[in-house]
């Protein structure tokens, strides 16, 4: 409850999309962007890194839900069996990444996706969206024992950048549940406090 002396934190009303596909054959590939840009799985499960890529990816977008967690926490988000970290690399940099997280029932969760903002608009995104979705509905073959994936499901929001929702749309997800929520107003973070003016 707010004190009455004290104003209400500022909000603003975020958009949440969520998507799915129910079928590799809805995935639809993008062309390869033009240079050297690879796309590789991290195959050390390391938190320094994964911390590395979601404040790095995240820090103008608000992603801010991981920034409080312990080492412990992060070595437990990059334990959990049979999730997969793939990176996009241009010339050796790292520039983006997408995370997946298979769930219950065969089902696989794009826990985080996107590139770091020197990146952006240069069709590498889409190329790395269209890896990391194939890979989600091919990791019952890495994972034995693993139930086939039957669905792959993201979702994306307001703040994610101008085109999030439409590259996922491209790449063949479809929209199943919208929803509007006011969110408190934080300072974009960048992957260190004051990356950002403010």
């Amino acid at each position: 409850m707010n004190s009455p002396d004290r104003p209400a934190a500022p909000t603003t009303d975020v958009t949440t999309w969520s998507l799915e596909q129910t079928s590799p054959a809805d995935l639809e590939p993008a062309k390869a962007p033009d240079g050297d840009v690879t796309v590789v799985r991290a195959g050390v499960p390391s938190p320094e890194f994964s911390r590395f890529l979601y404040t790095a990816v995240g820090g103008d977008v608000r992603w801010t839900d991981r920034l409080g967690l312990t080492y412990a926490q992060w070595q437990g988000i990059v334990d959990r069996p049979g999730a997969e970290t793939w990176v996009a690399y241009v010339d050796g940099t790292p520039a983006g990444y997408i995370e997946l997280d298979p769930q219950d029932d065969g089902v696989v969760e794009i826990m985080y996706f996107g590139l770091l903002p020197a990146f952006r608009g240069r069709r590498i995104g889409g190329h790395l969206l269209g890896v990391g979705a194939a890979r989600a509905w091919d990791l019952a073959e890495r994972w034995p024992g693993r139930q086939p994936t039957r669905r792959v499901w993201v979702h994306t929001c307001s703040l994610d950048g101008p085109h999030a929702l439409a590259n996922y749309e491209r790449r063949g997800f479809r929209l199943f549940d919208t929803k509007v929520a006011p969110e408190p107003e934080v300072a974009a973070p960048g992957p260190w406090p004051g990356a950002f003016p403010v």
